[in-house]
C-alpha cells in the first residue's frame, strides 16, 4: 500500500458538525455544572450578602482570558489548547509540559470535588425524602466519593464517544437544576420574606477586610467559571469557527454569569445573615440547603438533590474523559512513560491512562478527607482554581508573546481589544497568588500533582534518551489521538 493511499484511508480532519447553537450548548453545559454547586457555600462564608460581587469579579477575569482564547484559537485552529499556545510562544518543551500536566491535574481536582459534591447531595437527598434518619457519616461520604470515581474509570473504560445529543439533555438539566434555586429565591422575595438590604451588606467573617475577602472569593467563584476553555478543543469540530467561535463562547459566558448572579441572589434571599457566616460548613449541600428552607412545603426539595447529583456527574465524566486522553496524547508524544499509552484491544481506550488518573484522584480524595476538620470541598475546588489560574496567565502571556510575531501563514479574523491580555496575565497572577489566603493544603496539593508530573516526564527523558526515541513535539499534544 503506497503512502498516498494510506493517508486517503485514513481521515487526516475531524468532522465539522457544531453550529453555534450546538457549540453554545456544549460551553455553557461545560460551565454550568459542579462549580456553582461546590463555591456557592465558600463564598457566602467569606463575604456575605455580596456574594454576587465575586461571581460578577470572576466573570471579568474569565471574559478578558477568554478574549485572549479566542484571539489564539482563531489564529491557531487547533484542538490542543494551552499547551498549544504555551509552545507557539516560548518553545520549549518543559514550559509546555508544565502547561499540559496542570491541565491533566485540574481535570482530576475537579472530577474529585464533583465526586465529592455528588456524595453530599446524594446523602442529603437520602435524608430529605426520609429513606435515612440522619445524613451519612463522613466515612460513608467518602466511600460514595470514592465509589463514583471507579464508576467513572468504567464507563471511561467502556468507551464513551461525544454525543450532542446527550450533551443538550445533561446541559437542560443543569440549567433546570439552577433555575430551580433561582425560583425558591424569588418565591421567597415575592412572599416578602427576604431581606434584600442584605445584598448590599459586607460581613467580615475572617477579619481580612473588603478587598482581600472579596479577592479570596473571587478566587474561590473562578472555580464556577471555568470550562469555558474546553471548548477550544472542539475548535475541529465547529464549522467556520472563525466566524463563529468569539460571538458563542462569550454568549456562553454572558448566560452563566447571569444564571450565576440569580442563584447569589436567591442564596442570599433565603439565608439569614448567620446562616451565611456558617453555610461553608455546608461544603457541596449549600445550594440543597437553600431550596430546602425556602421552599419547604414543594416536593421540589425532594428532586433537586438528585437533579444536583446528575448534574456533578457530567462535570466529573467531562474532567476525567479529559484528563485520561491527555495523559494518553503525552505518553503517545514520549514526553511521559509510554506505558501509559496502552489501549484495550476491544474497546480501544487508553485504559492505562485512565487506569492512572482514577488513583490519583482517589489518593486525593482519601488524602483530603483524612483529616476530619478540614474542608474537602473547598481545599479540591481552590487546587482546580489555583492550577487553571496558572494556566490562564501563561496563556495570556503568549497572546502578548505571539502578538509581536509575525506568522504569514495564520490568519487572524479576532483579536483582544489593546493591552487586555497582559491585564488578564496579572490579574490571574494576582488571584493565584498567596494573599487570597487559601489553605495551606491547597498548596501543597497542587505541589505534589505537579511534582509527580515533573518526576514522570524527568524518568521518560532519561529512558527516551537512552533509547533514543526523541521527547517529541509537544506542540502537537492531540495528534495521532484515535481512542474512543
Amino acid at each position: 500500500m503506497t503512502t498516498d493511499t494510506a493517508n486517503a484511508e485514513r481521515p487526516t480532519e475531524l468532522k465539522r458538525v457544531m453550529g453555534p447553537k450546538l457549540l453554545l450548548l456544549f460551553i455553557v453545559g461545560d460551565i454550568l455544572g459542579a462549580g456553582i454547586y461546590a463555591v456557592t457555600g465558600q463564598m457566602a462564608g467569606q463575604v456575605g450578602g455580596i456574594v454576587w460581587l465575586p461571581f460578577l469579579l470572576a466573570f471579568v477575569v474569565a471574559t478578558m482570558t477568554a478574549l485572549s482564547y479566542l484571539e489564539l484559537v482563531t489564529k491557531y485552529p487547533q484542538a490542543a489548547g494551552a499547551a498549544l499556545y504555551a509552545h507557539k510562544a516560548f518553545g520549549v518543551h518543559f514550559i509546555t509540559f508544565l502547561v499540559a500536566f496542570a491541565v491533566v491535574c485540574s481535570g482530576i481536582t475537579s472530577a474529585s470535588t464533583s465526586a465529592k459534591t455528588l456524595a453530599d447531595n446524594f446523602s442529603g437527598g437520602l435524608e430529605i425524602n426520609g429513606w435515612i434518619d440522619s445524613a451519612l457519616t463522613p466515612g460513608a461520604i467518602t466511600a460514595i466519593a470514592m465509589g463514583f470515581m471507579v464508576l467513572l474509570a468504567l464507563i471511561n473504560l467502556r468507551g464513551v464517544g461525544e454525543s450532542v445529543k446527550f450533551n443538550v439533555v445533561l446541559t437542560l438539566v443543569e440549567v433546570a437544576a439552577l433555575t430551580i434555586v433561582i425560583g425558591v429565591g424569588f418565591y421567597v422575595i415575592g412572599r416578602g420574606d427576604a431581606d434584600m438590604s442584605e445584598l448590599v451588606q459586607f460581613s467580615d467573617y475572617g477579619d481580612r477586610g473588603m478587598f482581600l475577602a472579596v479577592t479570596a472569593a473571587t478566587s474561590i467563584a473562578f472555580f464556577a467559571m471555568v470550562g469555558f476553555e474546553d471548548a477550544v478543543n472542539m475548535v475541529e469540530e465547529v464549522e467556520e469557527p472563525e466566524k463563529i467561535f468569539p460571538r458563542t463562547m462569550l454568549t456562553g459566558l454572558g448566560i452563566a454569569v447571569i444564571m450565576y448572579m440569580f442563584v447569589a441572589v436567591s442564596v442570599v434571599s433565603v439565608l439569614t445573615a448567620p446562616e451565611l457566616k456558617t453555610i461553608a460548613d455546608s461544603e457541596g449541600r449549600a445550594l440543597l440547603e437553600v431550596v430546602s428552607k425556602g421552599a419547604p412545603d414543594f416536593p421540589i426539595d425532594k428532586v433537586f438533590p438528585f437533579l444536583a447529583v446528575f448534574a456533578v456527574a457530567n462535570t466529573a465524566l467531562i474532567n476525567m474523559l479529559m484528563a485520561s486522553r491527555l495523559l494518553y496524547g503525552m505518553s503517545r508524544q514520549r514526553v511521559l512513560p509510554k506505558q501509559l499509552g496502552a489501549v484495550l484491544p476491544g474497546r480501544r481506550t487508553p485504559w492505562a491512562a485512565i487506569l492512572f488518573s482514577t488513583l490519583m484522584a482517589l489518593g486525593l480524595i482519601f488524602y483530603v478527607t483524612r483529616d476530619p476538620d478540614s474542608n474537602v470541598v473547598a481545599n479540591l475546588s481552590n487546587v482546580t482554581s489555583l492550577l487553571l489560574l496558572c494556566v490562564f496567565a501563561v496563556v495570556n502571556i503568549a497572546c502578548v508573546v505571539l502578538r509581536r510575531r509575525r506568522d504569514p501563514d495564520a490568519k487572524t479574523s479576532f483579536r483582544s481589544p489593546g493591552p487586555l491580555p497582559a491585564v488578564a496575565a496579572v490579574l490571574c497572577l494576582f488571584l493565584a497568588g498567596p494573599w487570597v489566603d487559601r489553605d495551606g493544603a491547597v498548596y501543597e496539593i497542587a505541589g505534589v500533582l505537579m511534582l509527580i508530573g515533573v518526576a514522570l516526564w524527568a524518568l521518560t527523558l532519561l529512558v527516551n534518551r537512552a533509547t533514543g526515541t526523541g521527547t517529541g513535539d509537544l506542540g502537537e499534544l492531540t495528534d495521532d489521538v484515535e481512542v474512543e
